[in-house]
């Protein structure tokens, strides 16, 4: 008998449409996922479709994989199986197994009329990057007899994946595996199953653990990435690397940083509190929009701050920090400028960032912030409202009275 992983419970219990399934190398997730789409097919009305985003043989390619699944759960006598389909002979569902798009483009076409399928499972997804044509086979998995899935299968690629966007983006949790960190999605219309090599050594030879343990030690980003499953969320060239998510500390004193904006930038607002002691930072974003009145701001600040909390913010809209001031908040300028950023971007540098799981914004900016020339201590101008905002108020703390104005 094959016992189940108990990570891939979910798969087997959960109501969900939606499915990720992510891991590193030699995590198992082939084996697993042949095992559950087989079992799957005992249940008669299931019509599965497998698919890769580009498949030229599935004869050589994925049916190899199933027939041995076959020949593990000692079913061969069950299924009926062809060049490219395998059918339950006992209750008539069957797995069908497609290429998202060949040259031709000819079974894009066919596969956009899908009345018979229950199970849409996308293999390799990290090659799959058109997000319409995904959409279009999501629609046409609607049968009200069964249970509908979609289940996503990928080793992690990088945060441009619109999957990323979609699923793990805006809603995500960061966890900690081998001493790494892992972010996962907590969306809540997908139930995310991952896994690592570290649940599945004894499958694994020694040579190969050794290799993924050399690179633990001698490129701890590739470890992370290829055998932990981490997404690629620090683009080359990022100038903040110092970071992870933790729970925001009410122990040390507080202020907060703003940045303003209006027709295409967003105004932000950043709850800040800095442990000198342990040289640790401590960031929550409460505030990212654009085309806010003043009206509004001081309606978000009554919400979030007290009036005698310091508030440091862009000194370019003068006429504004007097509006807010006249409202009774304790907000102060701080003077721009190349010296004032390079200053600002030294000083985070030196602390150890904790971010609340919640700021999304914040994270983005963190994973997008890069350096335009480096040498010169220049930054890209883009994905840096919080990050200004943060910069404000920390820069404010350790060199006041240098760089502000009042």
């Amino acid at each position: 008998m094959i016992k189940i992983n108990e990570k891939y419970f979910p798969l087997y219990e959960s109501k969900k449409r939606y499915f990720l399934v992510t891991g590193g190398r030699g995590s198992g997730k082939s084996f697993a996922l042949s095992d559950y789409l087989l079992r799957l097919t005992y249940e008669a009305g299931h019509g599965i479709l497998f698919t890769r985003y580009t498949m030229t043989s599935a004869e050589t390619s994925i049916i190899p994989e199933f027939k041995e699944a076959i020949r593990r759960l000692n079913v061969e006598s069950h299924f009926y199986v062809t060049k490219k389909d395998i059918y339950n002979k006992i209750t008539g569902s069957f797995i069908w197994f497609r290429g998202i798009k060949a040259s031709s483009n000819s079974q894009k076409a066919n596969l956009k009329s899908l009345a018979n399928i229950t199970t849409w499972v996308v293999e390799e997804g990290e090659d799959f990057h058109d997000e319409k044509i995904f959409d279009t086979i999501d629609d046409s998995i609607r049968t009200v007899k069964k249970q509908n899935r979609v289940i996503w299968i990928q080793n992690p690629s990088d945060k441009e994946h619109f999957i990323y966007k979609r699923w793990v983006e805006n809603n995500s949790k960061q966890y900690i595996i081998d001493g790494f960190p892992v972010t996962l999605s907590n969306h809540p219309d997908v139930e995310q199953i991952h896994t690592t090599y570290l649940g599945n050594k004894e499958n694994l030879t020694d040579s190969w653990l050794e290799k993924a343990l050399y690179h633990k030690e001698n490129n701890p980003d590739w470890y992370s990435h290829n055998y932990l499953g981490a997404w690629i969320e620090r683009p080359e060239g990022v100038i903040f690397n110092n970071w992870m998510e933790g729970d925001f500390s009410d122990e040390f004193d507080f202020g907060f940083g703003m940045d303003f904006g209006y027709s295409n930038d967003p105004t932000t607002l950043i709850k800040v509190a800095i442990d000198k002691t342990t040289k640790t930072i401590f960031a929550k974003e409460l505030l990212y929009s654009p085309k806010l009145l003043t009206e509004d701001i001081n309606e978000i600040l009554t919400e979030n701050c007290s009036k005698d909390d310091l508030i440091i913010c862009d000194s370019a809209e003068p006429r504004l920090i007097d509006e807010i001031w006249n409202r009774g908040f304790n907000i102060k300028g701080a003077i721009k400028g190349a010296d004032s950023i390079r200053t600002g971007i030294r000083i985070l540098q030196d602390y150890q960032l904790i971010i609340d799981p919640d700021s999304h914004n914040l994270k983005k900016e963190l994973n997008n912030y890069i350096w335009n020339d480096k040498r010169s201590g220049k930054p890209v101008d883009d994905h840096n409202h919080l990050l200004d905002a943060l910069r404000y108020y920390v820069s404010y703390i350790e060199t006041e009275p240098d760089f502000f104005v009042t």
